[in-house]
């Protein structure tokens, strides 16, 4: 595909976190201060580790796999580093090192963000989790082939279902 000759980025509205930007007529959010997100899909022994949390921008909890951002305290900040200490602090569980599996874009209409996803290797239960205070995680620990239908009771108890989970649940959506 060819260059497009955009019109140039215009900041509309800077908060600390997030900036509403405009390009033309297109409106979209981005971070801020060069602020990356780390995803980690943390399988053991047959599980997958998920996270619940309030999200209030849906106004509800959400079941995603556990994130946190990159660089939000250091500058420069690996997003493995990152990735390591946020899985720790928000599910319990300790990975020996992080391999990253890409970049990627959950809504690229509307965000300008992406996200590394990083596979969490080498894994040991060190805590209980839970994150940071006030953030209220709740961990589950979900046999794979459990995963759909442990999304489905989610979803029908209200919680909302991050796009992320798709990719464990690819393969029954394919069939």
């Amino acid at each position: 595909m060819g260059e497009v000759n955009e019109p140039e980025e215009e900041t509309v509205w800077e908060g600390r976190f997030i900036a509403a930007k405009r390009r033309g007529r297109w409106e979209y959010v981005s971070r801020t201060r060069g602020i990356q997100a780390a995803v980690i899909l943390a399988v053991d022994e047959n599980h997958v580790i998920l996270v619940e949390q309030y999200r209030v921008p849906l106004g509800r909890s959400c079941l995603e796999l556990p994130a946190g951002l990159v660089g939000d305290d250091v500058a420069g900040e690996a997003a493995e580093v990152a990735a390591i200490r946020e899985l720790e602090e928000e599910t319990g569980w300790r990975a020996a090192r992080m391999t990253g599996l890409g970049t990627f874009y959950s809504s690229p209409g509307m965000v300008s963000e992406g996200f590394t996803l990083l596979r969490a290797e080498g894994l040991s239960r060190v805590g209980e989790g839970g994150g940071v205070e006030g953030e209220n995680i709740a961990v589950h620990r979900v046999r794979l082939d459990e995963v759909a239908d442990f999304v489905a009771a989610k979803r029908d108890e209200g919680c909302a279902i991050d796009v992320k989970l798709l990719l464990l649940l690819g393969p029954e959506l394919l069939s």
